[in-house]
């Protein structure tokens, strides 16, 4: 199968813009986070003067950009499977098949949110210790990844409501979002 990401990116946007349930809100939250972790890969690989452990830090940027990635079709297809296990009779069987789909739904933007925390820590990292002539790809990094986390987090609000799911899942987010929120606030002091 084809990832939304295997083409140019007018064409992408045109799908997301489009009356269609999917690449939306997940994709695009997918989308921003492999953003920021190349931006977080590239300023890390602009900082090794500055930062012994630089290519460290761009190797799990990039681990983290591709995971990313992959999560904009995972996302994509978590939502398919939302509508079609609706679409299905409200019997006991059809009920469960709607709570299973809406559980992957929630686990999708989770997994978002933890990638989106770990890429703004890395992002204010590199804000305060990096390369400074690349602070302002780092700042524009940590405010990316808690976009990220954010968005992310309500799409798991969403689904856990929907679904009757664990509300630890929706906790598990907001943990997330608070820590991607404390490394954008790290990498932007001193901006306004």
């Amino acid at each position: 199968m084809t990832s939304s990401l295997d083409q140019p990116v007018r064409q992408f946007l045109d799908q997301v813009a489009a009356r269609t349930p999917a690449p939306g809100g997940g994709g695009a939250a997918a989308l921003t986070g492999a953003l920021a972790a190349g931006l977080v890969a590239m300023a890390a690989r602009f900082s090794p003067a500055q930062l012994p452990a630089a290519g460290e830090l761009a190797d799990r940027a990039d681990q983290l950009r591709h995971r990313a990635a992959e999560l904009v079709d995972e996302d994509g297809q978590a939502y398919r499977r939302v509508l079609d296990a609706f679409a299905l009779p409200r019997d006991a069987a059809g009920r469960e098949q709607v709570r299973m789909a809406l559980d992957r739904a929630a686990a999708v933007p989770e997994e978002m949110t933890q990638l989106g925390a770990e890429v703004a820590g890395l992002a204010a990292r590199l804000a305060v210790a990096g390369n400074p002539n690349l602070r302002g790809d780092s700042v524009t990094a940590a405010l990316l990844a808690e976009a990220s986390a954010r968005s992310a987090a309500c799409l798991v609000d969403i689904n856990v409501t929907l679904g009757g799911l664990d509300q630890q899942v929706s906790l598990r987010a907001a943990r997330n979002v608070a820590a991607a929120h404390a490394a954008a606030q790290q990498a932007t002091s001193g901006y306004g």
